[in-house]
């Protein structure tokens, strides 16, 4: 969450990737001589691994819920429990959707006389350990919030710098699961340093802990986010319109080869059932997200949840796109005139995901995917399922794929090779 007065936490533009070099003498006095390998990492699937971050975590993109896209920070234990209640008896942890994530302002306004966090009283009474009892006793898995700077973004509680190993420590005296780590009321010390220094944090704490880092994008922390985090945010906070969750996505697709299993690229949290898109925009957006290897963070009151809203949010196909395990990030390959655009990425079992996107606002438009674009070989014929219709489309193809798509839409297919 990025700070609603951003003159008190002024916003830096990102600093070339190769500043980052520069800072390595600081980093190994900071974690010693053994971390001080390259900070850059390699895109693809291979070349440098993460330095610190070993935890086993995130080898699928994260799913599950988020208090703030709704909530913002009217959020209190009855809240938490019941979105927990909800995500099991819709079926959406069924589908995939473990963490239950608590975001900014759970916490009390100051520190304990010992120097630890603590829940808000009021809001939160039974404590955050008894609240980790409650989510685990349902099959789900508890996420907390913090901030790489001395408050956090809604500034209603301390943050962590400074007290990264205390709070990493307390985290996992209380079951956490998952932390997402946001960057407001920062010092001057970069964000190489203070969000490598959680990770550290995190994994000297005993219990294994996914790290989101909520970095919002600065210096390019897609290239460096994967030697400590399991994701890491590349935009500012989305917000719930048509033309903030394309920003989003643009965005977060120049990063595609930096996204592999154990980390990903973060678009933020989805928008969907919040009301400030039409149905066709919001499975844009879901298809957007899956295709792109995002993580599935539902932001919605999954307690009131319409029929439309949980159809796409659980369509079963989509997620599978998403949750592939090769993990490659899909991207766009093809921009057409008048915003019609061709998206695409490998899957297991060689198989492609291809997404054809109508940005435009006033009439369908035929749009074409030929197989140099997507990734398939020549000649080769494919059996397409289109996803949110749930068929699987006749004859085969060859060649390319044409469909036409209304305004603000898209198609989302798999593709498979077959023999002719």
């Amino acid at each position: 969450m990025a700070p609603k007065n951003r003159s008190a936490v002024p916003r830096r533009p990102p600093t070339p990737a190769v500043v980052l070099l520069l800072l390595l003498p600081c980093l190994a006095a900071a974690f010693g001589a053994a971390d001080a390998r390259p900070l850059l990492a390699s895109g693809g699937g291979g070349g440098v691994r993460r330095v610190l971050l070993a935890n086993g975590l995130g080898l699928t993109p994260q799913m599950g819920w988020n208090s703030w896209n709704h909530y913002g920070c009217n959020i209190n234990e009855s809240v938490i429990r019941s979105s927990a209640d909800a995500l099991v008896s819709t079926g959406l942890a069924k589908a995939g959707y473990t963490y239950v994530n608590l975001d900014d302002c759970w916490g009390d306004d100051q520190r304990t006389s010992q120097g630890y966090l603590a829940a808000n009283p009021k809001t939160f009474p039974s404590g955050i350990k008894a609240l980790a009892d409650y989510v685990h006793s349902k099959g789900l898995k508890l996420g907390l919030y913090s901030s790489a700077g001395t408050r956090t973004c809604g500034n209603t509680m301390p943050g962590s710098l400074g007290h990264e190993d205390t709070d990493a420590k307390t985290f996992a005296s209380w079951d956490v699961d998952y932390l997402k780590y946001d960057n407001c009321y920062r010092d001057r010390t970069p964000e190489t340093v203070r969000f490598p220094r959680m990770s550290h944090a995190l994994m000297s704490s005993g219990r294994s802990i996914f790290y989101s880092l909520c970095e919002w994008g600065y210096m390019e922390v897609a290239k460096w986010g994967g030697l400590y985090g399991n994701s890491w945010r590349t935009t500012t906070d989305i917000k719930d319109t048509w033309t903030s969750m394309l920003s989003n996505i643009d965005e977060n697709d120049a990063y595609a080869q930096y996204a592999k299993p154990g980390g990903w690229n973060d678009p933020d949290m989805l928008e969907v059932g919040n009301g400030g898109m039409t149905y066709n925009e919001y499975v844009v957006h879901f298809s957007l997200w899956a295709i792109a290897k995002a993580p599935l963070i539902i932001g919605c009151d999954v307690t009131s949840i319409s029929k439309e809203t949980l159809g796409i949010l659980s369509n079963a196909e989509v997620i599978e796109i998403n949750q592939d395990r090769l993990g490659v990030q899909g991207k766009k390959v093809r921009k057409y005139h008048g915003g019609l655009e061709v998206w695409a990425g490998r899957l297991t079992r060689h198989r492609k995901a291809v997404l054809l996107l109508n940005r435009g606002a006033k009439r369908s438009m035929s749009i074409t995917a030929t197989w140099p674009d997507v990734g398939i070989r020549r000649g080769v014929t494919v059996e397409a399922r289109d996803v949110w219709e749930q068929v699987t489309l006749v004859p085969k193809f060859t060649g390319s794929l044409t469909a036409v798509v209304a305004p603000h839409s898209c198609k989302l297919f798999v593709l498979t090779p077959v023999g002719r």
